[in-house]
């Protein structure tokens, strides 16, 4: 050993020789692991940015309104009550659809009688492959809630709404299946009601 080196230290973990170097190595180490750890604070915080950006986009869903039944429609439908599907009435009326989604419009309503939906809205419209999938919201806690399932045709759509009315723990379903037979404006409006 000369008398500008370092002594060796040696113990159960290390032999080696401390130079002046190898603080400036460990600095560098930390330095480079300081900007591996900056990635993930960079993810993060264009997260959050993204989150706060894209409630206003997920809350709205763009659909084809051209795909909706637009018309006057002979809808029948069926209530069918768990553990009750023998006993289910049929029941067909005469209504005019729109074809109108935006502003939370319900697209093809609930017919049954005495159902609290007429003041709620629709959320969560897609339409994919002739499908349309759609949630009814209405106001309030603990208030009903559904969620519609249609396959859509030319002149022609059949579908189910499942029914949970508020504060209940029974789901209902109703079975619509429809044809279109004509314009809103043809002589049986009369007989039609709107939506």
């Amino acid at each position: 050993m000369s008398g500008a080196d370092p002594p060796a230290f040696e113990s159960k973990n290390r032999i080696g020789v401390a130079r002046p170097g190898d603080y400036a190595t460990l600095v560098h180490r930390d330095e480079a692991r300081g900007r591996a750890m900056a990635t993930p604070s960079r993810t993060l915080f264009w997260m959050i940015v993204s989150l706060m950006v894209a409630p206003p986009v997920l809350g709205e869903t763009r659909i084809d309104e051209a795909s909706l039944p637009v018309g006057s429609y002979a809808i029948t439908t069926r209530l069918e009550l768990p553990h009750l599907e023998r006993w289910a009435i049929d029941k067909t009326t005469t209504i005019c659809l729109s074809g109108h989604a935006a502003g939370g419009h319900i697209p093809i309503p609930v017919l049954s009688e005495n159902n609290p939906y007429a003041a709620c809205t629709a959320a969560n419209l897609a339409i994919d492959h002739g499908k349309l999938d759609y949630d009814v919201l209405c106001p309030g806690r603990g208030s009903a809630k559904a969620h519609a399932t249609y396959l859509l045709g030319a002149d022609h759509f059949a579908g189910r709404v499942a029914m949970v009315m508020g504060g209940k723990n029974m789901t209902m379903v109703e079975v619509q299946h429809a044809h279109r037979i004509g314009d809103c404006n043809s002589a049986r409006r009369d007989t039609t009601t709107e939506f």
